[in-house]
């Protein structure tokens, strides 16, 4: 369906250049990670979900969160919380920062945030859920998105009545993520509650789940014929999946990074983080973007257990060099 070429993805007034899009990731989703996504060919990144009312408070730990910079525009923000009154409130503070499109999250399975009766919690209160749409809508003119997943539990799998009270009460487009809270990460997100989803919406839908490849991608859209993708763990350690994917929508073999390029994004990336946190909580933030950037490589154990001992980033610089100059003339992949 989509093998011609990527198809542009209109939300509300804004319009994408593709249809690929970058979840939000809580702990990982920050400015470099954004940007790397972005400059990979993505259309539209999300920062991590952010506490409405940590933001209301003006918690200097929560405005972190909304850096930001002109080249990894547009820029979606998501929010998490259960008062309509403080998800109102921090959706305009969203706004007047500059983001480009206000999520409203509906689908963390998190124990906090769902003990708090936000995340999918909202999916077992819908008039709860109404309200904080409703709320969010008079407060804010920009595109408004909520992303939630296909039910509570396997009992309550109601995707399609809340996505219609969020249609009707003015949201832009959904994300629809292809499990229930129960089933957390554990099973094979099902896509077919997005093509349900699709035909029964008039809003564009946007599916999350298992899109962990470029044919993953492909696959996705010719079988859901849904409007978007957003991908979370598949770009892990792999921001060339947006450009791959792009390729391929484009009827074009996608083209795997070379040693030197894969080489080259992992030591920005690092500079990006320590610039950004500074050398000490930089280099242990960047551990696990390390660990993922190597999964699956030849004698990589070896390499990860020394990770933690590397206590500068030139220390880490070299150590990254001489373990991918083993692979100069051999085989990435054991």
């Amino acid at each position: 369906m989509f093998a011609d070429h990527p198809q542009p993805l209109r939300i509300g007034s804004l319009e994408l250049s593709n249809p690929l899009i970058l979840a939000p990731l809580s702990g990982i989703s920050d400015l470099p990670f954004r940007l790397l996504a972005k400059e990979q060919g993505c259309a539209l990144v999300f920062t991590e979900m952010i506490s409405a009312e940590g933001l209301r408070r003006n918690q200097k730990a929560t405005e972190k969160l909304l850096r930001s910079c002109p080249q990894e525009r547009p820029l979606a923000v998501q929010i998490f919380g259960s008062r309509p009154t403080s998800m109102s409130e921090a959706a305009k503070i969203v706004e007047d920062y500059g983001a480009n499109i206000l999520d409203i999250n509906m689908g963390c399975p998190v124990r906090k945030v769902v003990h708090g009766g936000a995340g999918a919690a909202l999916l077992k209160d819908l008039g709860r859920a109404k309200e904080i749409i409703q709320s969010v809508r008079q407060a804010i003119s920009i595109p408004l998105t909520i992303k939630m997943r296909s039910g509570w539990n396997e009992k309550t799998v109601n995707f399609l009545e809340v996505a219609k009270v969020a249609e009707e009460c003015g949201v832009n487009a959904v994300i629809l993520h292809g499990r229930t809270r129960a089933e957390g990460y554990g099973v094979q997100a099902d896509w077919r509650v997005m093509t349900q989803a699709k035909e029964n919406l008039n809003i564009p839908v946007v599916g999350n789940g298992d899109l962990t490849s470029p044919k993953a991608v492909i696959d996705f859209f010719n079988q859901t014929g849904c409007a978007g993708a957003m991908i979370g763990r598949g770009a892990l350690g792999n921001p060339w999946i947006f450009r791959q994917a792009l390729e391929m929508l484009q009827g074009i073999s996608p083209q795997e990074p070379t040693l030197e390029e894969k080489c080259a994004m992992i030591l920005r990336h690092l500079k990006m983080v320590v610039e950004m946190r500074g050398e000490v909580y930089g280099l242990k933030e960047f551990r696990k973007h390390l660990i993922w950037y190597t999964r699956g490589l030849r004698g990589n154990a070896d390499f990860r257990s020394q990770i933690p001992l590397w206590k500068t980033v030139d220390e880490m610089s070299d150590q990254i060099q001489e373990y991918l100059k083993n692979f100069k003339n051999s085989p990435l992949f054991s």
